[in-house]
């Protein structure tokens, strides 16, 4: 077998497909249920989407503008949670308890203290405890 044989039989690195303007809208109203569930306020809603209080209470009525690209990717990272906690917990109730419950992971603090820090990163910190977790990538 030639080397360029084995080369191409080499996984290759994952390139994910740029979230479009409707899976971005799906993801936001998606969102704002979820954010009712774990029983956020506004303001914290917001912090985690780095949404201005005002622009999210707009959208959350259904007015919504264009989503840029870091709120896009925000908005994918809280469904990864999300997917996480629902694989983890069969039951609901327990994942969205597990926001709020103090995790040793993080020092004592919740895993939504550390999302509230308010970079994009906090959110991909809480994502990858998760996917670790339930043995994903």
């Amino acid at each position: 077998m030639t080397v360029a044989v084995l080369l191409d039989t080499q996984p290759r690195d994952f390139v994910p497909e740029p979230i479009s303007a409707d899976e971005a809208a799906a993801m936001f109203r998606a969102g704002v249920n979820l954010f009712r569930r774990w029983e956020l306020t506004d303001d914290q809603a917001a912090m985690l989407l780095d949404l201005p209080i005002r622009t999210y209470a707009r959208w959350k009525a259904g007015e919504q503008g264009r989503i840029d690209r870091d709120t896009r990717a925000r908005l994918s990272n809280i469904m990864g949670i999300h997917k996480a906690l629902r694989i983890i917990f069969t039951e609901a109730e327990r994942g969205f308890r597990w926001i709020r419950a103090a995790n040793d992971s993080f020092g004592g603090r919740s895993a939504l203290d550390v999302m509230l820090g308010g970079e994009l990163t906090d959110l991909m910190r809480v994502r990858r405890l998760l996917d670790a977790e339930r043995g994903g990538w």
